[in-house]
């Protein structure tokens, strides 16, 4: 893994292209005070470096019909790299799967699902979810009411200069 040494400007750059990834190199210069050369070379360095992922425009899943969303905590009746494999494959295909991440504790996947009513989201499980070789158990939750949702990263730990460690010295 390669490092990447990134400055404040480099930090504001981010800070103001995870507010708004449509803005211009100018509009985005204007703020953190850089040319638009200089926003321009930044933005492809970060992004050459994977820093910068990728881009996309956030869709409200209620203004398009997907009222249902919910976490769903699966098992797997065995553990090891081909169960892991036959799983994380067959819910990558699944376009209602909008997150998925393997945990520790009682399950061993977390997923998050949206879907049109609780009639879809039925039929996701049976005929989805639960048709996946190895998958053992379900567990879901149905979201009541989204309380936050960022995506927007913090960056302050980056921004964090260490001190220097004090030393005191008491006279007498």
């Amino acid at each position: 893994m390669t490092t990447l040494s990134v400055d404040r400007h480099d930090l504001a750059l981010l800070a103001e292209l995870q507010r708004d990834g449509r803005a211009t190199n100018s509009a985005i210069g204007e703020k953190i005070h850089m040319s638009t050369s200089q926003v321009s070379r930044r933005i492809q360095r970060l992004e050459e470096a994977r820093v910068i992922d990728h881009y996309a425009a956030m869709l409200d899943p209620l203004v398009v019909g997907l009222g249902v969303m919910a976490f769903i905590h699966v098992t797997l009746d065995r553990h090891g790299s081909s169960s892991a494999d036959t799983f994380e494959q067959a819910i990558s295909d699944l376009p209602e799967v909008l997150e998925c991440f393997s945990v520790t504790g009682e399950a061993d996947y977390v997923v998050r699902v949206v879907s049109h009513d609780l009639a879809s989201f039925s039929e996701f499980m049976m005929h989805h979810l639960l048709r996946i070789p190895g998958v053992t158990n379900v567990k879901s939750n149905i979201s009541l009411k989204k309380v936050k949702q960022v995506t927007e990263l913090p960056l302050d730990h980056i921004a964090q200069p260490r001190q220097p460690k004090m030393r005191v010295h008491f006279s007498q």
